[in-house]
């Protein structure tokens, strides 16, 4: 409640093998032992609601675990009613060698069952066999599966793999189809059962496909991640550049006035760079991974945000800053509030998913049990005896109090999630100067991504006397246009300033309406 988080995303919790911290599911209406019971998620849910946070489960429909029961008897016989709810082939395909998720640890997206006697599909590790998402009987499932959680409290779903859950899967399939109208089916089950639940999409596609995701008339996902605007953000951080970063953020400006971005820097997956040109990806692994180790998939960087800026807190506000002012609905990675580190020694994606540090309690005060899920960082200067909650707490300069405040700060500036957005030029490719408007009001918002000061001069864009001064929402600094209406900002190294566009009367000023007339696909702003 401190941190003011709104909704927490839960990772699988569900019966699972394991094999992949979870994301291979072997019972879908379950708890794993582990974590609880179903009546410890009830009363976790509604302890939540209680304190104004709601919950948001990762729902994971594109492959089940091979020791799933529908598997299991799937396997046994070509006759198994569950036979046709996963893809088989009788001879291995041609295709088989392309298509992995994981490159350089997944050899095939194909794999002989013994006892099937045949070939199944598995687009992400073998012990993960892909649901045959276009049966009809499965998709009657997944809205089965989504309806029980609404019933225990659930705000909501991240949906896993979302490309690959609607695509058009099987031995002949050459060229995978979307089903985009899958989508709306989740979309109008979801809003009978809860009108207020939303499906939160991964889905890191073109922008020129985001309007299939959100649906024209905004009838298919309520919210997309988005991974654009994310990998040209680490660009800008890694060259002090944000043109690509802008032409990021124009290419994604179109969506339904229903929908909206979700903004984030990191997640519990690697930082994928591919939508980087080959010079903008080198510039990112040599400034944030330079070391085989670090870097994952021949595509992306598997640290923590922390070490990836070198622990400078300057950095590390400089970026959550963007991202909270970027257009879209900022997701924290638990633990990036504190800052915390990696594990490089753990495989794979395992190094950023190490547990969170309360204190310095036994396992960080993880868990009273034996052993954790996953080892604790307990060395070097990003242990928990170092970087934990309890000691940050008390530190009125920390990562965490940080945070605290600028979260606040962020939901007293609606304009952002609600306004129109326009970059203002300027002829420093290391500063970034944006501006929403929302009903009558204005703010604005400057970031150097360079480590040498900057001095910009620029016109607010305004209109009349609206655009004269700017009030620092972050400290006394304000700033007043001069006599031909242009303000003169130094912006510290790393440096940030949010501002309110004409004062602080902003909620006397605020119109009922909005008088501009949205375009369609457009939010309405």
């Amino acid at each position: 409640m401190g941190l003011g988080i709104t909704a927490i995303w839960l990772m699988p919790f569900q019966p699972s093998p394991g094999k992949d911290d979870g994301y291979d599911i072997s019972d879908y209406y379950g708890v794993d032992p582990r974590y609880g019971t179903l009546g410890d998620f009830v009363e976790f849910t509604h302890g939540c609601r209680q304190r104004g946070i709601r919950i948001i489960i990762d729902l994971v429909v594109n492959h089940t675990s091979d020791q799933h029961p529908w598997f299991r008897e799937a396997r046994r016989s070509k006759d198994s009613p569950y036979r046709d709810w996963y893809v088989w082939s009788d001879r291995r395909p041609a295709n088989a060698d392309t298509g992995m998720v994981f490159p350089g640890v997944q050899k095939s997206t194909w794999t002989r069952d013994k006892e099937a006697g045949a070939w199944f599909f598995h687009r992400f590790y073998d012990f993960q066999p892909d649901l045959n998402t276009s049966n009809p009987l499965v998709q009657a499932e997944i809205l089965k599966i989504m309806g029980f959680w609404i019933q225990l409290g659930v705000s909501g779903f991240r949906m896993d793999a979302v490309p690959f859950v609607i695509a058009t899967k099987g031995a002949k399939v050459r060229k995978p189809v979307e089903q985009y109208d899958m989508l709306r089916a989740f979309r109008e089950f979801l809003q009978w059962r809860q009108g207020d639940a939303i499906i939160l999409a991964e889905a890191n596609v073109l922008p020129k496909t985001d309007m299939e995701y959100f649906g024209s008339d905004g009838d298919r996902m309520h919210m997309m991640f988005n991974f654009h605007v994310n990998q040209h953000l680490f660009y800008a951080l890694a060259a002090a550049d944000c043109r690509p970063l802008v032409e990021a953020l124009e290419a994604t400006k179109p969506r339904p006035a229903t929908a909206q971005w979700g903004l984030f820097l990191r997640n519990h997956d690697e930082l994928d760079l591919g939508r980087l040109t080959k010079a903008q990806r080198a510039a990112v692994f040599k400034a944030f991974g330079p070391d085989k180790n670090m870097q994952l998939y021949d595509r992306g960087i598997r640290r923590r945000l922390a070490p990836m800026l070198g622990g400078d807190q300057r950095r590390l506000e400089l970026a959550y800053s963007l991202m909270c002012t970027l257009p879209g609905t900022p997701v924290i990675r638990y633990g990036d509030e504190l800052g915390m580190g990696d594990d490089l020694d753990l495989p794979e994606r395992n190094c950023a998913r190490t547990p969170m540090q309360w204190s310095t309690e036994p396992h960080a005060g993880f868990t009273e049990g034996d052993k954790p899920c996953a080892p604790v960082i307990d060395k070097g200067a990003y242990s928990y005896e170092h970087v934990n909650a309890a000691k940050q707490r008390r530190d009125p300069n920390s990562m965490l109090n940080w945070t605290e405040r600028i979260v606040r700060m962020r939901k007293e500036v609606p304009e952002i999630g609600w306004g129109d957005f326009k970059v203002i030029a300027t002829r420093d490719p290391a500063v970034l100067l944006i501006r929403y408007d929302w009903r009558n009001n204005s703010v604005l918002f400057a970031h150097n991504l360079d480590d040498k000061p900057r001095e910009v001069s620029f016109s607010v864009g305004l209109p009349g006397e609206a655009g004269k001064l700017l009030v620092n929402l972050l400290s006394e600094d304000h700033s007043k246009a001069d006599q031909r209406g242009r303000h003169t900002l130094l912006l510290e190294g790393y440096g940030y300033h949010w501002y309110r566009v004409g004062g602080l009367d902003y909620l006397l000023k605020r119109s009922d309406i909005d008088t501009k007339t949205p375009r369609k696909a457009d939010h309405p702003s």
